[in-house]
């Protein structure tokens, strides 16, 4: 969702808590309490958009391989992790991601190998590049120049928000003198580059690697909104056209197989013919910022 969007959203849900407070004290109510209760249902929204997503896991996730379980205390602090995550991303980063985020660096070399090709980070539904707020400098410091880019419109379809990724791959070429880059897709964004390769075919890309990508759907998106979380849904007509294409590029699969959003896990995630990477004890938006997701994207990039 675009960064104007969230912040609209926010003043609309902040106006009407502050119209609430302001009836519950002129009639009577106590100040305290009342501003208590607008705290809880501000949090409390959010927590429940949580406990959706892992109530969608009881129905529909694959089983765990042992190597892979984390127990309890793992299960714990993974709720927390999704939970602290969609504060971070839809209260702070997105909403002001030109604060959190600055303009990608593209003139700047890469400290130590210049010649490998640079990184577009392309996000996944209802976000924009100010997901990439952790991940980005981070790859930075290993060496890489990256680049991110926003898909608007929002909730348009997958083939339309191609647009937006050929313009930026453009725009990164131009900039760094690369014949190649490669793509690194979050949830949506995996499809994203995937539909851009269908239609530009792979003569600038060099390699995909999606991170918790839903190469099959997932059951969570019969809940999403607009054509492109339509497009989610397992078994949809745009999804099966896309299974038919073959992979011009090598791709990697990086997902968690605790994933609350992307379900079932496995099945929705191991693309025929490419590699696929299982982790654990992750969640679908801590892959924001998590140090294991890092450590696996900069082994398969290398």
């Amino acid at each position: 969702m675009t960064a104007r969007h969230l912040r609209w959203a926010l003043l609309i849900e902040f106006s009407l808590y502050t119209a609430w407070l302001v009836w519950r004290i002129e009639g009577g109510a106590g100040g305290l309490a009342s501003f208590c209760a607008v705290l809880a249902c501000f949090f409390g929204l959010r927590a429940l958009v949580v406990t959706v997503t892992y109530a969608f896991t009881l129905l529909g996730s694959d089983p765990v391989p042992a190597n892979l379980r984390c127990g309890p205390l793992g299960w714990l602090r993974m709720v927390l992790e999704e939970y602290a995550g969609l504060l971070r991303l839809f209260v702070l980063a997105q909403p002001f991601e030109s604060r959190w985020l600055a303009p990608d660096r593209l003139d700047v070399p890469a400290p130590t190998e210049p010649q490998r090709p640079p990184l577009l980070l392309i996000h996944g539904y209802q976000c924009n590049r100010g997901f990439w707020y952790w991940l980005r400098p981070r790859l930075e410091a290993a060496g890489w120049t990256v680049a991110t880019v926003s898909l608007e419109p929002v909730l348009r379809d997958i083939d339309v928000l191609v647009d937006a990724v050929e313009h930026r791959i453009r725009e990164l070429q131009q900039a760094t003198g690369a014949a190649q880059v490669i793509l690194v897709g979050h949830s949506m964004g995996g499809l994203v580059a995937r539909a851009y390769l269908r239609r530009w075919g792979a003569q600038r890309v060099a390699r995909v690697v999606t991170l918790g990508s839903p190469h099959y759907g997932s059951r969570l998106a019969a809940l999403a909104w607009g054509r492109n979380g339509r497009q989610m849904v397992i078994g949809n007509p745009w999804l099966r056209e896309l299974q038919n294409e073959p992979l011009p590029v090598p791709l990697t699969s990086i997902y968690s197989v605790h994933d609350n959003q992307v379900m079932p896990q496995r099945r929705c995630s191991e693309l025929a013919g490419a590699r696929s990477v299982a982790i654990g004890g992750v969640s679908h938006l801590g892959m924001a910022t998590s140090e294991r997701v890092l450590a696996v994207l900069l082994g398969e990039l290398a």
